[in-house]
């Protein structure tokens, strides 16, 4: 393949971490660049229609780390050169690069111009805007998770998009914020017509081939040393050679440039407009004469029927995988636009890894005693940290985490990975600082659900019936030691009890209870039946750990938050939930939960879909304008009791009463965005859909 020509800025940029003693900018170039930024306070006409801008005075410090040839991620860090930056008011910024001696802006790079279809300005505006809210009673957080480029329907993240261009000046509407709390990427579900992009760029962006052989020396011989390199070719090396479950897993990214360009393929439209340029997008059949797809079935002699069956079916997933991924690459240039103007804060779930990360605790030992499959999980991880972590807090890495990224990376670019390599691994797997506190008002605490897990030693029994009894493995989403560090970083953030308080679970704490019933007591005991529904089923719901969910409670009731709202979403739904719970000592904690999921990932189709959507009709039938009562026993069982055969023996007790959305049911499975409004006395929660329309 002759070398690609990649454009200058690869994605970004994109505003992260804002607070009025600092705010934060990260941007992807292919080129090294010394980087500063300046900042604009932004003042309207009488007519509100024109703007002028006013440089405020910062210190502006750079991190950049070279992850590849040509791939080079910074992090630019603005400070006061003196107070603070203003609250409640539109602040500007502009970037400006330098290379030798050749100076360029985002204005010369195109980006500013309002005829440029790259263009990241609302309006009149000169520069990409944020703005910090002062008062956690007047607050605008658009929330979402679950974001395939090849998922069902269109970008619902687009809904954002058209909010700030039609409110961008009108501060007590426009949003604040944004968090995406899950499967920012899809690593285990690669598009069939994306994988030999993904391939192609991974050798671009990195330079030197990452030697996945020295991990596991199976590589080297066929069929496996070229099945990795071929459309659908990697389900049996994922599942046997790395452990993993996930069903998808034909095209899973395993190098480190693969996780990065869908990282870049996920936010901006430049690659894609590379990707056209440069015709790297084949049809099925341009394939197929080049040996690119992996058959099952390859003997046509001796397998004639089965060769034409599995070859129609392949064809027809790639053709249906690359008209989805039309309407997602169009939705780019409005993605990079809002992302250039809102703080976002983001948190890993499953798929940002593999599907089933960690989902119990034989799954984890497997993993991580594979070579090859602790080593992919490594690279998600190192992924995550470059692309969403570092961001999210960048004093959580100290100096020689950045250290130790900066050296195993410059050795991969030049083809000696193994310099570092088990130190770099093992400090990723071991790190337990993922979650953060986001400086938003009112303060919102992003938790770790997956590496700060817990495992019960002995699991519990669970009847089927009278015929069978199964053991419920399901995990502690967040352990004693996990909930320590999150207490300890939430109250060195300057968070006082009594204040207003966000929790950002990727799992919903409160689920649709009818649906997470049906799967624990007559989907997860079908494993006795020889069914592998633990993977096939998420089981890890909070509820299917009583202890787990007690421990949530117990910890959120002792930080006594004035007003405690759950964000969340993974499950690829929407809903609104409020419980009311009363502890055994006598203290109250009142929950307001809202759920966003998926953004571009609708998921209840086929005939596992239409169960579903019946279990969630009846389960909105039952729950309309009733209030759900449930305690705990001393034995951390929960059960849905009758009002009036509430016991006075429990750890707690709760209400629990679910919010009716426009179309008069409790969910909505199509593609959603959250929109939550926080004022003083009201929470007002809405979706948003494609259409940039309210659906509640």
């Amino acid at each position: 393949m002759d070398s690609l020509t990649l454009p200058i800025i690869l994605s970004g940029p994109i505003v992260r971490r804002a607070e009025t003693t600092q705010i934060t900018i990260w941007i992807a170039t292919s080129k090294s660049y010394r980087i500063h930024a300046k900042m604009f306070r932004i003042s309207s006409t009488k007519d509100t229609n024109s703007f002028t801008n006013h440089e405020f005075h910062t210190t502006c410090k750079t991190d950049t780390i070279q992850m590849g040839k040509q791939l080079y991620v910074h992090l630019i860090n603005l400070t006061p050169f003196s107070g603070k930056f203003p609250t409640d008011t539109l602040l500007g910024y502009n970037i400006h690069f330098q290379r030798g001696s050749k100076l360029q802006d985002l204005n010369s790079l195109g980006l500013l111009s309002k005829d440029n279809p790259n263009s990241i300005v609302y309006g009149n505006l000169d520069y990409p805007t944020i703005y910090l809210n002062s008062s956690p009673h007047q607050c605008n957080v658009l929330y979402g998770s679950c974001r395939k480029p090849h998922g069902d329907d269109d970008d619902t993240l687009t809904a954002a998009d058209h909010l700030l261009e039609k409110e961008f000046n009108h501060l007590l509407v426009r949003p604040a914020t944004l968090f995406l709390m899950g499967d920012q990427i899809y690593a285990d579900d690669v598009a069939d017509s994306l994988f030999p992009v993904i391939t192609k760029l991974e050798k671009e962006l990195i330079g030197s081939r990452e030697k996945l052989e020295i991990i596991d020396s199976r590589l080297e011989n066929d069929p496996f040393q070229t099945s990795l390199n071929q459309v659908n070719g990697r389900q049996y090396i994922m599942e046997n050679f790395c452990h993993f479950t996930s069903s998808n897993a034909n095209n899973h990214a395993m190098k480190f440039g693969e996780y990065a360009a869908l990282y870049l393929l996920s936010w901006s439209p430049q690659l894609w407009e590379s990707i056209q340029e440069n015709s790297l997008f084949n049809s099925f059949d341009e394939l197929c004469n080049k040996k690119q797809v992996y058959f099952i079935f390859s003997n046509k002699e001796r397998y004639p029927k089965e060769t034409k069956e599995e070859k129609f079916r392949l064809k027809n997933r790639y053709t249906e995988h690359q008209e989805a991924m039309i309407t997602f690459q169009q939705s780019l240039y409005r993605i990079r636009r809002l992302l250039a103007n809102i703080p976002t804060y983001m948190m890993f779930d499953d798929h940002d890894i593999t599907d089933d990360w960690n989902i119990s605790y034989m799954w984890k030992e497997n993993v991580k005693n594979s070579p090859l499959g602790s080593h992919v999980v490594a690279n998600g991880l190192a992924a995550y940290w470059a692309f969403q972590g570092w961001g999210n807090a960048p004093e959580s890495f100290d100096d020689r985490f950045h250290w130790l990224m900066k050296a195993y990376f410059q050795m991969l670019t030049i083809g000696k990975m193994e310099e570092y390599h088990e130190e770099w691994k093992k400090t990723l797997w071991d790190f337990d600082s993922w979650h953060f506190v986001a400086p938003t008002n009112p303060k919102a605490v992003f938790l770790d659900t997956r590496t700060q897990r817990e495992y019960d030693t002995e699991p519990r029994p669970k009847k089927f019936g009278q015929l069978f009894e199964e053991t419920v493995w399901a995990p502690h989403l967040l352990s004693k030691k996990g909930w320590e560090n999150v207490t300890s970083s939430l109250f060195n953030s300057g968070w006082n009890s009594g204040s207003h308080l966000i929790l950002v679970s990727p799992t919903p704490l409160y689920g649709m209870g009818l649906i997470e019933s049906f799967i624990h007591d007559y989907v997860y005991p079908l494993q006795v039946l020889g069914v592998n529904v633990h993977t096939k089923v998420d089981f890890e719901a909070w509820k299917y750990n009583g202890k787990g969910f007690t421990e949530f409670l117990h910890r959120a009731a002792s930080w006594n938050p004035n007003r405690c709202i759950i964000l969340s979403g993974d499950v690829h739904y929407a809903s609104a939930v409020k419980a009311d719970i009363s502890f055994k000592d006598g203290r109250i904690l009142t929950i307001n939960q809202f759920t966003s999921s998926p953004l571009k990932n609708m998921s209840f189709g086929g005939v596992w879909g239409l169960l579903m959507k019946q279990i969630m009709a009846l389960n909105a039938l039952k729950r309309k304008n009733n209030r759900i009562y449930r305690l705990c026993t001393s034995s951390y069982f929960i059960k849905k009791v009758e009002k009036e055969n509430q016991t006075n023996t429990y750890l707690w007790k709760d209400q629990v009463s679910y919010q009716l959305l426009e179309n008069n049911s409790i969910i909505e499975t199509n593609n959603n965005l959250g929109f939550l409004k926080i004022r003083k006395r009201s929470l007002k929660n809405y979706l948003l859909n494609h259409n940039h329309k309210f659906l509640q």
